[in-house]
């Protein structure tokens, strides 16, 4: 498997992209960050190749730990062009309806200080709610921002179809799509995949993992009741989307058949069978600590074979998970799912 991916404007990101949520000081709802073993992982992701790095302005505290990675890697004789910084601009829900083309500039720039560099690889926009006019502005605003060359790539994050339509026929270049996507949840498949494969549009997808969930630790496991972060709190109403604790299980015991004779993990298999998907230019998986390292890579080593996809393909026919476009769940207020999002950064979890 290529262990880069180039968009049609000739900009290179890793295929596995280094996630920065978990890392966020409200994330962590027992379990604590190691963070110099995260900077010490991180200067051997780069070595190894893995170079991309994804966070966000809601993400408190990422943007300035990515900054003081980025030092580190300067002052031991690396480049700044080595290294592409993901980060996403996520407006309150309160500030929506008095948004201003100023209060887009200060958000830009307020990353650029934080990651202590002069022009952000890549702004990926999110908007909480559509029926508040504005985000087209907004976007029409990055865009001089990227004209100006304080933005490499404007990008979008959890919009559905219909508006990544709109947006693109008023004239924005979009790179990218970051969404949801995993073999829990496949709404993208509904839409989203094939108009971004029409456009060229790369899709960036997060939750590949669950959270943590589509690995061995959780193979044989009872469902607990009791969560150390909020992914896995996420994750698990996901989990039920998908069929509930048993069908979950019924999933982990096929791809571990299927890791014993990959001679990899479960974490693998689930990751790679997202990046052959079509359209899919890299997923982001979280990176808390130096162990994911040699993950990684074992990862971009691994082609599924036919069969295998297919018997994965059959369980996943009978277990569609959760409807709708992507995040259409999460913007419900009737639904678990926006219970555990923050909206507005002086919201405390």
């Amino acid at each position: 498997m290529n262990t880069r991916y180039t968009l049609k404007n000739g900009y290179s990101f890793s295929r596995i992209i280094n996630g920065g949520w978990q890392l966020s000081e409200g994330h962590a709802l027992k379990s604590t960050i190691e963070k110099q073993d995260v900077l010490k992982a991180f200067h051997e992701l780069v070595s190894r190749g893995f170079t991309t790095f994804d966070c966000a302005d809601i993400y408190t505290g990422v943007e300035e730990f990515y900054g003081v990675f980025l030092k580190e890697h300067l002052a031991a004789g690396g480049k700044r062009e080595d290294i592409q910084f993901h980060t996403k601009y996520v407006p309150d829900r309160s500030v929506l309806a008095e948004l201003k083309p100023k209060d887009v500039r200060e958000a830009v720039h307020r990353s650029l200080r934080k990651l202590g560099v002069e022009q952000v690889d890549m702004i990926q926009f999110h908007w909480w709610e559509y029926d508040i006019p504005g985000y087209l502005e907004a976007l029409h605003e990055l865009q001089k921002l990227k004209e100006e060359g304080k933005i490499s790539q404007v990008s979008l994050t959890n919009f559905d179809t219909p508006r990544t339509r709109e947006i693109v026929e008023s004239g924005i270049s979009i790179s990218t799509m970051q969404a949801q996507y995993s073999l829990l949840d496949r709404r993208v498949e509904n839409a989203m995949q094939a108009y971004c494969k029409e456009q060229d549009i790369a899709l960036l997808c997060y939750g590949t993992l669950a959270g943590g969930f589509l690995t061995d630790r959780w193979l044989g496991q009872p469902d607990p009741a009791d969560w150390d972060n909020r992914s896995l709190v996420k994750y698990r109403i996901i989990i039920d989307d998908f069929g509930g604790w048993e069908a979950f299980q019924e999933l982990l015991n096929i791809l571990k058949e299927m890791s014993g004779r990959y001679g990899c993990r479960i974490a693998n298999i689930s990751t790679a069978y997202i990046l052959q998907k079509e359209a899919v230019g890299g997923t982001i998986i979280g990176t808390r600590s130096s162990r994911h390292v040699d993950a990684n890579g074992q990862t971009l080593a691994l082609k599924l074979e036919r069969e295998d996809v297919t018997k994965i393909d059959s369980f996943l026919a009978r277990h569609p998970g959760p409807k709708g476009e992507p995040f259409e769940l999460e913007r419900s207020e009737d639904g678990p799912h926006i219970k555990v999002m923050l909206r507005n950064l002086n919201e405390k979890s």
